[in-house]
């Protein structure tokens, strides 16, 4: 795709794009967000970081969200809790 020529074409990075998912929500509990599965200071602070930072996040992702699939029973669970 190429840019009108009024415009700049799009800026691209060779390194890590950010996780987000665009589902943000910190969960109460584990203090990652439901999405992404990042910290809320890693949130904040994506920008910042370096390749490499960003590269060993990204890698720590997909065992922080094992926290967050834990069922809590479900509609079931509600009924007998009352």
């Amino acid at each position: 795709m190429n840019a009108p020529p009024d415009r700049p074409p799009l800026w691209r990075r060779d390194e890590p794009d950010s996780p987000c998912v665009r589902i943000c929500v910190i969960h109460p509990e584990h203090g990652i967000c439901i999405g992404c599965h990042r910290t809320a200071a890693e949130v904040a602070g994506w920008a910042a970081l370096d390749a490499r930072e960003r590269a060993a996040i990204r890698a720590e992702l997909p065992g922080r969200g094992a926290v967050l699939r834990v069922r809590r029973g479900g509609r079931g669970a509600r009924l007998e809790r009352g």
